[in-house]
């Protein structure tokens, strides 16, 4: 167990999409949470993967967290995939790789936010466990289409070794002082309180 490391951290964005983000759990906090993140991966240089789940089936990233995607001025990637988990995808891997050149596996921290938690978020969770990536999964910036779903699949990936965290945490983790330059742009992000 290890905190964040802001110079081995990818946040990962997985599939938060058109007609899937009408069916989840509480979409408001999942949008809200995961253009946080993506705004805390700008601040800090993480570099960050987008990706979207056959898209021209389910149709585009939410359009907030798109906005905040494309915003982003640190290295990113994105990936049209059709295999449910982010890694059988064949540029999945390289690309983290390549977002984090000189990184072994095991080095590279995967910080997750996305849907649906028991189904791409689970499998690309276990997938990238087993291969022996640190994950970092936060909890209100994932959901699926109901309260039990979300739940069992977040302790399924608990039990696969994931860390169960929030947005908040990544932005103390990646600080880790209050004399870091960002500390008080940080603190002014935070002040409209958390995604409802």
């Amino acid at each position: 167990m290890e905190l964040l490391d802001v110079a081995r951290s990818v946040v990962l964005v997985i599939d938060l999409q058109g007609k899937l983000m009408d069916m989840i759990v509480r979409p408001r906090r999942v949008i809200d949470g995961s253009v946080r993140l993506l705004t805390l991966a700008g601040m800090f240089g993480v570099p960050t993967v987008l990706t979207e789940q056959y898209a021209k089936g389910l149709g585009p990233t939410h359009p907030e967290v798109r906005a905040a995607y494309d915003a982003l001025v640190s290295p990113k990637a994105y990936l049209d995939k059709t295999s449910f988990g982010c890694c059988g995808d064949p540029s999945f891997e390289p690309t983290l790789r390549t977002l984090r050149e000189g990184l072994a596996p095991e080095q590279i921290q995967v910080v997750v936010a996305g849907i649906e938690a028991h189904v791409c978020v689970m499998a690309t969770v276990i997938e990238l466990r087993r291969k022996g990536y640190p994950v970092h999964v936060c909890w209100e910036c994932v959901s699926g289409r109901g309260e039990e779903y979300l739940e069992r699949a977040l302790a399924r990936m608990t039990q696969a070794g994931a860390v169960i965290t929030n947005h908040e945490s990544v932005a103390f983790e990646w600080m880790r002082d209050k004399n870091h330059p960002r500390f008080k742009e940080v603190s002014r992000l935070f002040k409209g309180g958390q995604p409802s």
